[in-house]
């Protein structure tokens, strides 16, 4: 057990990773997560939530408008990446064989996920692992009209960052000592953003299972 929360810890420890990279390396963790293909293993959302915690107690020194507004731009132009993939390949997506950076479940996933919330795909497909980062390419290899998928991409990307970024700010700033207990933070996100991954897999597991029957 103990060596399970110094695993946790390693790969939540906001200080080592901006540390590394400092702010630089968050815009790209944030823009490779939106746009490239094999960025759906990185983590957005507790990466944003943590800078914004991080920023409140002083631990991160950058302002926190030039923090949201960096990252907003970072996740806007990362979905215009994606969808420019998806816009080139287009079907070829679909017949590229498996690997460990890329499964076409993932551009099914985000397929079906656009056919249930259309356009709000986009900005509800923020708050998911692996939708975040395949719902713009899909968009580009349907070819979404281009000032539909911008619409959506600013809105998306704002909603996100906001969200997560200031949530993260406003409990730091009241909460400072929040600091000191960032795995368990962190494990509970986690948690969070994985159950509706959980859900859609036994949902389509058991329709699976009564097709066959």
């Amino acid at each position: 057990m103990e060596s399970f929360w110094d695993h946790l810890h390693n790969i939540t420890d906001a200080k080592s990773i901006i540390s590394q990279g400092g702010f630089y390396l968050l815009l790209v963790v944030v823009f490779a997560e939106t746009g490239l293909f094999f960025g759906f293993f990185l983590p957005g959302d507790y990466l944003l939530f943590m800078a914004g915690l991080l920023c409140a107690t002083g631990a991160f020194d950058v302002s926190v408008y030039t923090l949201v507004s960096s990252l907003i731009a970072a996740g806007i132009l990362g979905n215009y990446m994606g969808y420019w993939f998806g816009y080139r390949t287009g079907p070829l997506l679909f017949n590229k064989d498996d690997s460990i950076f890329f499964k076409k479940q993932y551009i099914v996933m985000a397929e079906k996920f656009y056919e249930k919330y259309g356009g709000m795909a986009l900005i509800l497909g923020r708050f998911f692992p692996i939708i975040r980062t395949f719902a713009p390419i899909f968009a580009g290899v349907v070819k979404v009209k281009f000032r539909k998928f911008t619409l959506y991409n600013i809105i998306g990307s704002i909603a996100w960052v906001v969200t997560l970024t200031l949530t993260g700010y406003f409990l730091g700033k009241r909460y400072p000592q929040l600091k000191d207990y960032l795995q368990y933070i962190i494990l509970g996100l986690i948690t969070v953003t994985t159950i509706p991954l959980v859900i859609a897999f036994f949902r389509k597991t058991l329709s699976k299972n009564e097709t066959q029957v």
